[in-house]
């Protein structure tokens, strides 16, 4: 059997890539999503042992950063309202079709209730399974499989109301 800084090793090698680019996708901000992979490593080390299936690694630790992220908001409140959501202004400047319609993607994505978007983003970035998905997010298989499509269904809508013209963005 391994020893326990043997498999956290194995485990951060194998996956903070994995951990990261799911951060990344949850708080756009590349320090907020290292801290996030950290704290995670973090508390899988105190927890390691309970891990008994190492085939269920990646689901744990998903599941922990995603609890890692809502902690952050528990500890910090927003107040947004002197700022008015329309007066904000995409600081990113975008050359190619592909960005535009990664830029595009991307908000509609955030625009979906989480419900929808969080198992969408599991399945899309993560590779996970509806079984994996359901398990990590509590839920029944066919309830997530249910919120899969119907997230689809949302974005192929709008995508028919709202098509990405080529070479303009019409966010």
């Amino acid at each position: 059997m391994m020893t326990k800084q043997v498999r956290y090793e194995a485990l951060v090698k194998a996956l903070h890539g994995d951990l990261y680019r799911y951060a990344y996708w949850l708080c756009h901000e590349k320090q907020v999503a290292e801290d996030l992979v950290q704290e995670t490593f973090l508390r899988a080390w105190r927890a390691l042992d309970s891990l008994k299936d190492e085939k269920a690694a990646k689901s744990w630790l998903i599941t922990i950063l995603r609890r890692e992220n809502a902690r952050r908001f528990e500890r910090k409140r927003f107040d947004m309202s002197e700022y008015e959501e329309a007066s904000i202004t995409d600081t990113k400047s975008v050359t190619t079709e592909q960005e535009l319609e990664n830029h595009w993607l991307r908000e509609k994505i955030s625009q979906l209730p989480p419900e929808y978007s969080e198992p969408l983003i599991l399945q899309v970035l993560g590779g996970f399974s509806g079984e994996d998905i359901a398990a990590m997010l509590d839920l029944n298989k066919n309830t997530v499989m249910t919120r899969l499509f119907r997230a689809r269904n949302q974005l192929k809508e709008a995508l028919e109301a709202e098509p990405v013209k080529r070479g303009m963005y019409n966010g």
